[in-house]
């Protein structure tokens, strides 16, 4: 015989309402509780058929962008296709969709959970580019159905999406080696985060497939903004660092930085040295030479973070997921090698 959640309550020693508000998905018990309750509904046979669905949607999902450092989310178009593939997604489920920032450094995490609370918060979607796994657990405290977007953090229980960043650096070093012959330098952000630390894992491991020595990669640091890798990339010319004859770089942005040094340098791009970005950003594209970088399909990977939030909200059992997405190669006039189409 099936159990009621009032049974329920009783075998697991936790009140009804909070039984109650698990099975029903709604927020108000912890990610730790919802998931204990809902794995002894299942192993008890609890009838979830029982729970009814609002077939007239209502409430908001909150896409929270989280800073802890203004280096890398400054760069307002890389989140904006992001929340636009939110926002569509999101409005053919007729959710309104609203978004929060919160910035470490001035703002209080207390604050932010006080207002969510007081909202009509179904869900989140928690831009985790420069989280950190204890500020991430405690949104998942709060209870409400999130997802994690563009980082992942694997002792959490919670849904990711991002980049395959190690997928799209590693064919980013392979494409290099193959049209040049040569070892790749990286050019590596002084500031780092989860996505750039894969970025180099993919780019190290195409260098070892190669047969190449990491310990001979050329490495630069440089801050992760154009004006400010320039004036870094200026100072290791400067300096007569050695240079690599090619180069990937953790960004776009550090990419046309270095670019724009070596040329106020009189070094030709790609003749004398080949660069590939990543992230694929509008400046990629009329910067001279074009800049081949690796896409990014954030309208995509935001309309996918949507979707798996949504069957969260709807869904009576709910189960974790870790999705990435691949990036693509688009050739440009930056790299030494047959020319795009």
């Amino acid at each position: 015989m099936a159990v009621t959640a009032k049974e329920l309550a009783k075998r697991l020693g936790i009140s009804a309402t909070a039984v109650s508000m698990a099975l029903n998905n709604k927020a108000g018990v912890s990610t730790e509780t919802r998931a204990r309750i809902i794995k002894a509904a299942e192993e008890y046979g609890y009838d979830f058929t029982k729970i009814k669905s609002d077939p007239l949607r209502s409430g908001s999902i909150y896409i929270i962008f989280y800073k802890t450092h203004n280096a890398i989310l400054s760069y307002t178009p890389i989140f904006n296709e992001l929340y636009d593939g939110v926002r569509g997604e999101c409005q053919k489920e007729n959710f309104t969709v609203k978004m929060m920032q919160f910035y470490e450094k001035v703002d209080v995490l207390e604050d932010c959970f006080s207002d969510l609370r007081i909202s009509d918060c179904k869900g989140i979607i928690l831009m985790g580019t420069e989280i950190r796994q204890e500020a991430c657990q405690r949104f998942l405290s709060l209870g409400y159905p999130t997802i994690l977007l563009d980082t992942c953090f694997d002792s959490l229980d919670c849904t990711s999406v991002l980049i395959n960043n190690s997928q799209g650096a590693y064919l980013a070093a392979n494409y290099l080696i193959g049209t040049t012959g040569a070892q790749p330098g990286y050019l590596q952000s002084s500031y780092s985060i989860p996505n750039f630390i894969q970025r180099q894992e993919g780019y190290f491991k195409a260098i070892k497939e190669s047969g190449m020595s990491p310990s001979r990669s050329v490495i630069h640091r440089l801050s992760p903004s154009i004006e400010a890798a320039m004036a870094d990339m200026l100072e290791i010319i400067d300096r007569n660092d050695p240079l690599a004859g090619c180069y990937i770089a953790d960004n776009d942005i550090i990419a046309i930085g270095a670019m724009k040094a070596l040329m106020l340098r009189g070094y030709r791009v790609p003749e004398d040295i080949s660069i590939i970005g990543f992230d694929n950003i509008s400046e990629s594209k009329i910067v001279e030479p074009s800049l081949t970088t690796m896409d990014v399909p954030r309208h995509y990977i935001g309309k996918t973070a949507a979707k798996l939030l949504i069957e969260q909200i709807d869904s009576k059992v709910v189960h974790t997921s870790k999705v990435e997405i691949s990036a693509r190669l688009v050739k440009r006039f930056s790299v030494m090698g047959p020319q795009p189409l």
